[in-house]
């Protein structure tokens, strides 16, 4: 049972079919490496052992009766910032270091009904905010590849669990990139779906306009198993879309047994190709085209000019956001209360969030609540939301002459833990083949590349709006041609 980490989510799903497997083996094997990763990893915030077992004997018992179902009896990892009723939900934050879960996040509930063992909650940037995963309260998170390197962020602790065998599949968010370029720097496959895809009720808000829920998995297959169980409207969230979920797992096993790619237009946009990006995932990236073509592919060149700014226009809108967003914990409702006394109510909030929340959360509310204040609003925040609607409409451009776009995750491999602490603007440049994704709302895949790197280098395919099924039906196509790209961090 201690080599289960090692097999495919399409294996351990047919030896749970076939009863050569059962969830409670499966989920105790998990635990198990779960725990002793996890002292070297510190991918994990907390586990869920009580109910975990309870929930994967219940679905040995829906397996017995003849059940058949993707994800059922499969454990899962949730980003610390997705509710799980009567469970920590900590946001990696001083702040919410002992608040329990009083209800279930929508993507928590779909889980559960699918019944999917919730394994652990995953340790993650504080409210999400960060590239690098250094910024929790409870610590860094280590790079299972080399210990001594970052896993990307914010969703570094969901990647981290994947890469390192703790379980096939987890779940992130991705505002920026959160999702992507971690599941790039750890080798894994992660999604952000189309936003409005997948419900964000009981999901921490960091920026409403920009956060989507996705899989952080093993490979495209049980990436589109999770993107299946957690998508669909939902009337607790005003901004989940109603439009109809596909068979995803179906669709992406059915890419991955073309016999070739013709009739695909692929975009590669030349501003990916710049200064600043390494010359070793350049020459990846390409190799990944060269690629498609070879399999009937078209290759084309298109334009994205206002790429550029997506950097700024970021930064404004999610740090405006996230000013408004997290002016709720105050430590008098709920949250990190001061034990100094305090003369009066403003020093009372002003000490509860300034031990609350970390220096990183600290700079975006500054700089968001700076950005939304009276005479710069026009500069700032709504210069920023026109600059938005541009790069909507140059990606509408764009997917008029192409299906898809091809380029790096991350400008470079995982980077030195400590490395771009110091310098702010560093740190968010390693997000800024991702941050245009999220200002248009489109959905794109990272995956892993068949590379001689010893560490992993991610593939970034961008679709059109409600799209994911060609992005995964691309990735598996590869990952099904090129095993290789799929080997865990320690094999």
């Amino acid at each position: 049972m201690s080599e289960l980490f090692k097999k495919s989510f399409l294996e351990i799903r047919k030896d749970l079919d076939e009863g050569a497997l059962t969830s409670e083996s499966l989920s105790e094997s998990l635990l198990g490496r779960a725990q002793d990763e996890n002292k070297k990893n510190n991918a994990l915030i907390s586990f869920c052992e009580d109910s975990l077992m309870k929930e994967a004997q219940l679905a040995d018992e829906r397996l017995k009766s003849g059940e058949r179902s993707a994800l059922l009896g499969v454990p899962i990892v949730l980003k610390d910032i997705i509710s799980c009723k009567g469970h920590r939900l900590t946001a990696a934050s001083k702040m919410l270091e002992n608040f329990v879960a009083p209800y279930d996040a929508t993507v928590t509930t779909k889980l559960k009904q699918a019944g999917v063992p919730i394994l652990a909650k995953a340790n993650c940037d504080e409210f999400a905010m960060g590239s690098s995963n250094e910024n929790s309260f409870f610590g860094a998170v280590k790079n299972p590849w080399d210990l001594e390197r970052v896993p990307g962020g914010s969703s570094g602790g969901s990647a981290a669990a994947v890469a390192s065998g703790m379980s096939p599949i987890s779940l992130g968010t991705d505002t920026g990139g959160s999702i992507r370029q971690p599941a790039a720097l750890t080798g894994i496959t992660g999604l952000k779906p189309t936003y409005g895809r997948v419900s964000r009720y009981g999901v921490v808000a960091f920026a409403s306009s920009l956060d989507q829920v996705g899989p952080m998995c093993s490979d495209a297959f049980s990436s589109a198993a999770v993107l299946e169980c957690i998508s669909g409207h939902d009337l607790h969230d005003a901004t989940s879309s109603q439009a109809k979920v596909p068979s995803f797992l179906r669709s992406t096993i059915a890419w991955s047994e073309r016999k070739d790619l013709k009739g695909l237009r692929i975009g590669l946009p030349k501003q990916f190709f710049v200064e600043g990006l390494d010359p070793v995932v350049a020459q990846e990236i390409n190799k990944v085209a060269d690629f498609y073509k070879s399999e009937g592919a078209e290759i084309v060149d298109i334009e994205l000019p206002h790429v550029k700014h997506s950097m700024a226009t970021y930064y404004i809108i999610c740090s405006s956001e996230a000013s408004s967003n997290l002016a709720r914990y105050d430590g008098v409702h709920y949250g990190h209360r001061s034990e100094r006394k305090t003369s009066n109510l403003d020093e009372l909030y002003s000490r509860n969030r300034a031990e609350g929340f970390g220096d990183e959360v600290t700079l975006r509310i500054l700089l968001g609540t700076f950005s939304l204040s009276s005479g710069y609003y026009d500069a700032y925040y709504h210069k920023a939301s026109q600059v938005r609607e541009l790069m909507r409409q140059d990606y509408k451009n764009a997917f008029s002459k192409v299906d898809c776009i091809l380029g790096p995750t991350s400008p470079s491999t995982a980077f030195k833990l400590g490395e771009k602490g110091k310098d702010p603007v560093q740190m968010y440049l390693s997000d800024i083949y991702t941050l245009a994704t999220n200002l248009a709302g489109i959905p794109a895949i990272s995956f892993n590349s068949d590379s001689d790197s010893k560490l992993p280098i991610g593939v970034h395919l961008q679709g059109s709006w409600w799209g994911e099924e060609k992005l995964l039906g691309l990735a598996a196509y590869y990952q099904k041609r090129h095993p290789n790209s799929l080997r865990k961090a320690d094999s």
